[in-house]
């Protein structure tokens, strides 16, 4: 009875171990990024679409500069800072928000409509703007600075802040520490604000084709939401942990009292 009892004990041990095992790894596959879909070439050459133009939108902050060889117009058309250092804070205040109906309160101008022009677009109509008062002048005109929201299996969620024209999706979740063994790459969600709807985009991270994808680059605003494999919620939520644990001790109490009679 007591050799029953044992080879039981190693039967349910070896069982579980190996079910632990399948339901705690997750197959090379399914991390690796820019997978080769077929077989043969080892190079392969895709046309990485460009950005398109970013439309300006409300609450977007720009950085908006007027040069001139002239001091004082320099001051006159300029935001001043008391600090040479910039800050994320210092960068957002000494920008111009674009107000919910489409305009910049520009110095000496009074208020210029830009909702739904492109970057270029707007430096030219301020560069026309500026030109009635004073020539000689050059306009700058950037995004001052954007959010990109990442949630999920990642290490690092939450907003990534970009001082940049544009960012693509790998830069973007690199500065959100990469993505966890456990995220499901061939199914990202990219939530994009277009206007007054919001589009749902799924993304393929395991194909070498995200790299001619339309949205390769992101926009501002942009969410990103990287779902976990099933293999996390198997292996470590529904496994029945307690009812193994529990008939392991049973079965060794048991081997423990024929042992003793």
């Amino acid at each position: 009875m007591r050799k029953f009892f044992i080879t039981l004990f190693n039967i349910i041990f070896l069982l579980s171990f190996i079910i632990i095992i399948l339901n705690s790894c997750v197959s090379q596959k399914k991390i690796k990024y820019l997978q080769k879909k077929q077989k043969g070439d080892t190079t392969t050459v895709f046309s990485i679409k460009q950005a398109a133009d970013y439309k300006i939108q409300p609450n977007d902050n720009l950085y908006i500069r007027v040069y001139s060889l002239d001091e004082k117009t320099n001051n006159l058309f300029n935001r001043s800072s008391n600090s040479n250092y910039y800050s994320n804070s210092q960068t957002y205040f000494d920008s111009y928000t674009v107000s919910n109906e489409g305009y910049v309160e520009f110095p000496i101008i009074g208020k210029v409509f830009i909702k739904e022009l492109t970057i270029e677009q707007t430096r030219n109509l301020i560069q026309q703007l500026v030109d009635e008062y004073l020539k000689e002048t050059v306009v700058i005109v950037k995004m001052s600075i954007f959010n990109v929201t990442i949630l999920g299996e990642v290490r690092n969620p939450g907003v990534v802040q970009v001082f940049q024209d544009k960012i693509n999706i790998f830069e973007a979740l690199s500065q959100a520490g990469d993505l966890t063994d456990f995220s499901n790459r061939n199914k990202i969600i990219l939530v994009r604000q277009m206007k007054d709807v919001s589009k749902l985009i799924y993304l393929d991270l395991t194909s070498d084709k995200i790299l001619s994808s339309d949205y390769y680059y992101l926009a501002p605003n942009d969410i990103i939401y990287i779902a976990p494999l099933r293999v996390k919620q198997y292996g470590f939520s529904t496994f029945p942990y307690a009812l193994l644990f529990s008939s392991v001790t049973l079965i060794l109490t048991l081997i423990t009292f024929f042992k003793v009679y």
